[in-house]
C-alpha cells in the first residue's frame, strides 16, 4: 500500500467524519458496524422495563435526544425528561414533548427543576448525578436505575493521542457510587460492572465518535492531534480495527 493511498484514504475519512450528529445517535458509524461494541452482560432496556411498567410517575435523567425513552412507549401517566448538553436539548423536545414528555434542560445537578417525592422511578443512563437530588425527588418505596460510564472507559483512545485518562466524579466508580446512595438512605438491590471492548474500523469512524463526546478528550480538534490520529489510522490498515475498553456499571437501588 502506497505512501499516497494512505495519505488519500486518511483525507477521505476525515472529511466523512464532518457529518453532522445530533442527539445521542451514533447509528451513521454504528448500523454501518464502522464502530462495534462488545455486548454487556445485561441488558438496561430489559431491567428497566418491569419498573417502568408498573409505575405512574417516571424521571429519565439525561435523556440525550430521547431516542431511547421514546422506544418505551406506552408511557405512565406522568413521564419527564432532563438533559444537560445543550446541544441535545432541542432535540429530546422535538421528539418527546409530541409524545407527551415534559423535557427540561438541566444547568445544575444539585438543583433539579422537579418537587420533593415527584417520582415512583428515576432512569439514568450515563448522566452525572447528586444522590441527595435523587432522594428528594423520589417517593418512599421508589426505585433508581442507573447505568453509569467508568472513569477508565476507553482510556487507550487518550494514551493513544497523548493525553492523559479522562477524569470524572465520584460516579466514575462502582463502590463510590453505591456508599453516595447508601449515604441517602437507599439499599442497593443490585450491582454489576463488565468491561467490554469497542471496536473503530476506519479513522473516520473514530474522529466522528470523538467530535460526539467532546469530554473523553477536552480540547481534541483534528489539527491539534492530526499526527496520532494518522498513526492510529496506519495501525487500523495494518490490524484491522483500534481496539479499546468499555466501563460500564448498573445499580438498582430502592428507597
Amino acid at each position: 500500500m502506497s505512501n499516497s493511498y494512505r495519505d488519500d484514504l486518511f483525507d477521505s475519512y476525515l472529511k466523512d467524519a464532518d457529518e453532522p450528529f445530533a442527539g445521542w445517535d451514533f447509528s451513521f458509524i454504528s448500523d454501518t458496524g464502522r464502530l462495534q461494541n462488545g455486548a454487556l452482560p445485561w441488558s438496561y432496556a430489559s431491567i428497566v422495563l418491569p419498573y417502568f411498567w408498573k409505575s405512574v410517575s417516571v424521571l429519565d435523567m439525561g435523556t440525550g435526544g430521547g431516542e431511547f425513552l421514546a422506544k418505551l412507549q406506552p408511557f405512565p401517566a406522568n413521564l419527564c425528561a432532563t438533559e444537560g448538553y445543550a446541544p441535545n436539548v432541542p432535540v429530546a423536545k422535538r421528539k418527546l414533548e409530541p409524545l407527551g414528555v415534559r423535557v427540561e434542560q438541566e444547568f445544575d445537578q444539585e438543583d433539579q427543576p422537579f418537587p420533593d417525592s415527584a417520582f415512583d422511578l428515576i432512569l439514568n443512563r450515563h448522566k452525572n448525578f447528586s444522590a441527595k437530588e435523587v432522594r428528594r425527588m423520589l417517593k418512599d418505596g421508589g426505585t433508581f436505575i442507573t447505568q453509569q460510564v467508568g472513569g477508565r472507559d476507553c482510556r487507550e483512545i487518550n494514551e493513544a493521542l497523548g493525553e492523559p485518562s479522562n477524569p470524572r466524579t465520584a460516579h466514575s466508580e462502582l463502590e463510590p457510587m453505591c456508599e453516595a446512595l447508601e449515604q441517602e438512605g437507599f439499599t442497593v438491590t443490585l450491582k454489576r460492572e463488565a468491561f467490554p471492548v469497542q471496536r473503530f474500523y476506519d479513522i473516520g469512524a473514530l474522529v466522528y465518535y470523538l467530535k460526539a463526546i467532546p469530554w473523553q478528550v477536552p480540547g481534541f480538534t483534528v489539527e491539534k492531534y492530526r499526527d496520532e490520529l494518522f498513526a492510529i489510522h496506519e495501525r487500523i490498515l495494518q490490524e484491522g480495527f483500534f481496539e479499546v475498553t468499555q466501563q460500564r456499571y448498573l445499580l438498582v437501588a430502592v428507597i
